[in-house]
């Protein structure tokens, strides 16, 4: 069986920061081959401006089917995609253009809004109440309506970071320990 878990990146989001980087080594320990897609050149100034940001999933998108081009995702039977931001955008609308739905399961970290339409695979959300890049009510409404689980962490940013060092550590261990529990339940 080919598994693969692919990790999406966000804007200033790379793949060796805490999220991504400790669910790569999650999913590696299970034999899953890790393939990151780090696209980038991305505007400035992004927050709070939609055409920006929509510029910036326009990049990555295109990054992604660049780095992605060689690797024949759709041979895979089991597919994780850890996915950051606007990655969480990316990834889903990678999927659902390769038509690989069906053998994705997404972790999704601090989804963006745009993100809900274009995700057609099951997965498991995770938000902070201090995100200024996707407000609390909307964002829930979308994971109800979409059937995603979402997971709240009060008064953490963007980054699942509250400025508190202790509580960021608790708060990634609980994030990590919610994402075995449901991709590898028999760990």
């Amino acid at each position: 069986m080919k598994r693969a878990a692919v990790l999406f990146p966000g804007i200033g989001y790379s793949v060796d920061r805490p999220l991504l980087y400790y669910s790569g080594k999650m999913a590696q320990k299970q034999g899953y081959e890790i393939i990151k897609v780090p696209y980038t050149g991305f505007p400035k100034k992004q927050a709070g401006n939609h055409d920006m940001m929509m510029k910036a999933f326009q990049i990555g998108r295109a990054g992604a089917e660049e780095l992605l081009k060689d690797v024949h995702l759709e041979d895979y039977d089991d597919l994780i995609f850890f996915s950051k931001s606007v990655g969480t955008a990316i990834g889903a609308s990678y999927a659902d253009d390769h038509g690989l739905d069906g053998r994705v399961r997404h972790i999704l970290y601090t989804p963006l809004a745009e993100t809900y339409p274009l995700l057609r695979g099951r997965g498991i959300a995770f938000h902070g109440t201090a995100d200024p890049w996707a407000a609390n009510e909307p964002l829930c409404d979308l994971s109800r309506r979409a059937s995603v689980p979402l997971y709240i962490f009060d008064g953490a940013n963007h980054s699942l970071e509250t400025g508190d060092f202790l509580t960021d550590i608790e708060n990634l261990k609980q994030v990590m320990k919610t994402v075995r529990d449901y991709l590898f339940p028999q760990v």
